[in-house]
This record gives C-alpha cells, structure tokens and sequence, in this order.
C-alpha cells in the first residue's frame, strides 16, 4: 500500500533534528508541503527545506518558541499565510534535561522541561485544533517516549512531561472525535539520534541498552517516521486516543521473558 499525504499543509516541531527531521522528510517524501519549526540551527533547517524544494515539494522554515505563546501564535498564522492552514501538526519538540533525583534538581530546571515538553505541546496543539475543527479534518501527532510508563531515575520532570502527554491526548482526541479530527502521540524507545550518542557510542553502554530491547538493536528514525506516515494518513483514519510505541519491545519489559 503506497501512502499518499499529497496536498497536505504539516508542521513538525523540532523538525530540522533527530526524529523530527525523519519525520519531516518522510512527509515531504509522501507529498506533504511541511513547515520545519526551530528554536536554533537555521541553515539546518533552511537546508532541508531547499532539499524539498528540489524534489519538486513545497517548504518553508519558521523559527519559534514553543514554550512561548505568542511566538506559538505567530508561527501558525504563518501557515495561515503561506498556506491557508494546517492539517497535519507533528508536536516533536522537547528536551530530556538536567539528570538529577527529585529532591536535588533546581526547581527552574524541571519546570524548563515541563514548558517545552508538556506547556509547549498544549501550545501547538490548541492552535491545531482551532484551525482543524471549523474544517473538520486534521491529525494532531505527539512524540512521546516509551518513558510515558517506564520510570527513568533522575529525570522525572521528563518523565513526568511524557506521561501528561499520554492523558492530554487522550482527552483531545475525545474532544475533537465528533469533528473528524484525531490525536495521537507516536511513543519511541532507543533510537539511534545525536541527543543519545553517548549512549549507543560506547561499548558498555551499548550493551546495557541492548539488555533493555528485546529486538536486541537500536532503533533508526526513519522507523520512526515511517509510523508518525502511517498515523497521520487514511491508512489510521480509524485510530485515535492512544499512544502507538515503537520500542523494539522496550516496553514488554524483556528482564520477564526468563522467568518472574
């Protein structure tokens, strides 16, 4: 099955890095025009649009605050400009944060990660929303982590953030059903991007992360991207309200599959 998103008007947050420059760019590839959002790196993001460019796609580039209302505000009335709306919002931005337990972070520190990732995503959202339900048509698609259920100490602001996500989407997606229009968020485990390289560069690191997956491999963001295609096309009209995982099977808690 071959999916189309042609004509569609996207917006990724976060688009010109990791997941969300995949995800960008697999939408480009199905024939979306996609607005790549950025806080920094604009020749990035400037330079992936010109690639789209000259695939024969429409993109631009829109530099934004998603912590910051009005600059949330402006950058969809941007679209409005450009392309009279939007269908397609892919709420990708967000930041993990300082590690460090409950009881010792900076208060300034933890409320950072809550603005971007819970208040930012909130923010697009609702400008989304405003826009898809007079026209009776959109899908709002979150990124989640698998770590909206699994604990991960000395981040729990993130974790935190990550959970609220889970249950903001259910309940937009409850609110906006009547009007044929869907939420949901796209949940990933360990995926092979520049902000965990630390990670799956060391030998040792590796090897405790792959105990963790049960599919024993790190995942691409191009897998990725491949379901935020599949959610956010006719292929998943009949799916809402839920956080879809693309984990490896992180998730199915793989220390269980020797024994309880």
């Amino acid at each position: 099955m071959e999916i189309s998103l042609e004509g569609k008007r996207a917006l990724v947050t976060g688009g010109n890095s990791g997941i969300g420059a995949a995800i960008a760019q697999a939408l480009s590839d199905a024939g979306a025009k996609v607005a790549i959002n950025y806080l920094s790196n604009p020749e990035v993001a400037e330079q992936m649009a010109g690639q789209m460019h000259n695939s024969g796609h429409d993109a631009l580039t829109i530099e934004a605050d998603i912590a910051n209302q009005s600059e949330v505000e402006a950058m969809f009335n941007k679209m409005d400009e450009a392309w009279g709306g939007i269908d397609i919002l892919i709420n990708n931005a967000g930041i993990d944060g300082v590690h460090a337990n409950s009881w010792d972070i900076d208060t300034d520190d933890w409320t950072k990660v809550i603005n971007i990732n819970l208040f930012g995503n909130f923010y697009c959202a609702r400008q989304a929303l405003s826009r898809m339900i007079p026209q009776r048509s959109g899908v709002v698609l979150a990124t989640s982590s698998v770590h909206e259920m699994i604990a991960w100490s000395g981040h729990s602001a993130y974790t935190s953030s990550k959970a609220a996500i889970g249950m903001l989407t259910k309940t937009m997606a409850q609110e906006a059903a009547p009007y044929n229009v869907r939420v949901l968020a796209l949940a990933p485990g360990a995926i092979k991007t520049s902000i965990n390289q630390g990670v799956w560069d060391n030998a040792q690191g590796m090897t405790d992360l792959l105990e963790k997956i049960p599919l024993k491999r790190i995942g691409e963001p191009e897998e990725v991207a491949k379901m935020a295609v599949v959610l956010v096309s006719d292929a998943a009209s009949y799916v809402t309200g839920r956080t879809i995982y693309v984990d490896g099977g992180m998730t199915d808690y793989p220390d269980f599959a020797h024994g309880g």
